[in-house]
């Protein structure tokens, strides 16, 4: 059996390295086509020599069986909307290619070759976001995928959208030749849902590794107690995700001169004689509760790799071809509940994930409730200058937006095909949602570490030499994209730059 992992997702479709297949990876694949071509001989099976879906009660007379795989695809060629990007869509066609590795789907070899071919040759397929039920696959969107092996319809190469005759003429590829149940093959499975969840989950996870970085710097400038990320109090709640969250921190924070020590406080002989203290005893919940938050938030990220490379790793068409067993079962193995109900969590904790960086980065801009910076971290004439006042207002915006976002897909089913599909998992929609929530994340912790980078530059000289090592690290990266404001400029330019930094840069600090 052939296993991929969300790193090898990785590879293929963002790092875009080439799909080698292994000597033997075909000879399952052959196995399952040859078994079933004996099979289907004398025997009525699903997709093969019947229609489809509710047309399933009709026979396929002999001569038009080739002919019913291509009606299919051209007919369910429906989609619409943005169509995917080049990551995306390579992600697809991962997912695509490995469930067909696993050897229980019947479709022919050449299926296989042409899908490394495009990958390879560095063409992209037009996979619109819309269209997909989520139900018996990802029928609309891997139907495209289907019509561009076969050479028609429009792909993607360096960018420009092009004809994909005239693309596969320029390589030299031929339009695939489908055999057997090669149309039904490719479009019955969850395929395009799984590719879109596996990108989402490397991005998350990128994520989150800049919201600890974020946080732990906001303690520090904040000059925070160390307990509330210390092993001992997170030791005693039993969640792997807040105990993640708190030792990062640790590790982030490690070397600093600005994080306070909860003894010292203890010992503060002054602060015992005061009935009002001037110093906070306990930082506002979006510093303190840092691993309590980030935490379930890790949690979930984490089961969700788990389901989505299951998927990956699964065949999930149907029927189900089993030369081992001897025979072909029918089924729902394409249903994509599993999937939906992962990115409709996924979408919420990342929505989490905004609200927390847009308390931080209030925090920042309210000199009443830090205490310690000017108004929007303003360093130039007050009235006159603005600092980071009309920044803030897109990170608030795009979490609101975000909030409204993260209702739940997976529980939106409406019975369609002729009521044949009365109940479906809308995973498409969940994911594609998700990956709306993902992208405007992104832009709310660019805003964000802006803000603390500019905060960094209003401390005095003697503490910015007291910051911890990675602090520094960080703000010396982010530097590189955007400067201290100090007059007013336009800082739409500065927020992107941040932004591709931040998504497509791994997390290495």
């Amino acid at each position: 059996m052939n296993s991929i992992s969300l790193a090898q997702i990785e590879q293929y479709a963002i790092d875009k390295k080439e799909f080698l297949l292994a000597e033997d990876a075909l000879n399952n694949v052959s196995k399952s086509f040859d078994f079933l071509t004996e099979f289907s001989k004398d025997k009525i099976i699903y997709g093969i020599n019947t229609g489809f879906g509710p047309m399933a009660q009709y026979r396929i007379d002999t001569d038009k069986l080739n002919h019913l795989q291509y009606n299919l695809i051209r007919s369910h060629s429906s989609g619409i909307g943005k169509p995917l990007d080049e990551t995306y869509a390579r992600s697809v066609m991962v997912a695509r290619l490995n469930s067909f590795l696993q050897g229980n789907s019947g479709i022919s070899t050449g299926v296989i070759q042409q899908l490394v071919l495009f990958l390879n040759k560095g063409i992209v397929p037009e996979i619109f976001e819309h269209g997909s039920v989520g139900a018996s696959g990802d029928l609309v969107q891997l139907s495209h995928l289907g019509l561009n092996l076969i050479g028609e319809g429009y792909v993607y190469e360096n960018g420009v959208r092009q004809k994909t005759a005239d693309v596969l003429v320029k390589h030299g590829i031929a339009p695939l030749k489908m055999e057997l149940r090669d149309g039904l093959g490719l479009i019955n499975g969850t395929s395009c849902m799984t590719g879109i969840a596996a990108v989402n989950l490397i991005y998350a996870q990128r994520l989150v590794q800049w919201s600890i970085a974020a946080s732990s710097m906001l303690n520090e400038i904040m000059e925070a107690f160390d307990d509330s990320f210390s092993k001992e109090l997170n030791a005693v709640k039993h969640h792997k995700g807040q105990q993640y969250v708190a030792e990062q921190m640790r590790d982030f924070l490690e070397g600093s001169e600005m994080i306070r020590n909860r003894e010292e406080l203890f010992k503060d002989d002054t602060a015992l004689q005061t009935r009002e203290f001037e110093r906070k005893i306990q930082e506002y919940y979006s510093i303190r509760c840092v691993p309590q938050i980030i935490g379930p938030i890790v949690d979930t990220i984490n089961y969700a790799q788990e389901v989505v490379e299951n998927e990956l790793n699964s065949t999930n068409d149907n029927p189900i071809v089993r030369p081992d067993e001897n025979n072909v079962f029918h089924g729902g193995n394409f249903h994509g509940d599993y999937i939906s109900l992962e990115m409709d969590k996924v979408k919420i904790v990342l929505t989490k994930l905004s609200m927390l960086m847009e308390r931080q980065l209030n925090f920042l801009m309210n000199s009443k409730l830090n205490g310690k910076f000017p108004p929007f971290l303003n360093a130039g004439t007050w009235g006159l200058n603005f600092g980071f006042q009309g920044i803030q207002f897109t990170a608030t915006s795009t979490t609101a937006e975000s909030q409204a976002l993260s209702t739940s897909v997976y529980i939106h089913s409406i019975p369609n095909n002729n009521d044949n599909q009365d109940i479906v998992s809308m995973g498409t929609n969940s994911a594609v949602l998700a990956k709306q929530v993902l992208e405007n994340s992104y832009q709310v912790m660019s805003i964000h570490i802006m803000a603390i980078c500019q905060a960094i530059d209003l401390l005095e000289p003697e503490e910015k030499d007291r910051l911890s090592a990675k602090t520094k690290a960080v703000y010396a990266q982010i530097r590189t994209k955007a400067s201290f404001i100090k007059e007013d400029v336009p800082p739409a330019e500065s927020i992107a730059d941040v932004y591709q930094l931040i998504k497509e840069t791994p997390f290495t600090i």
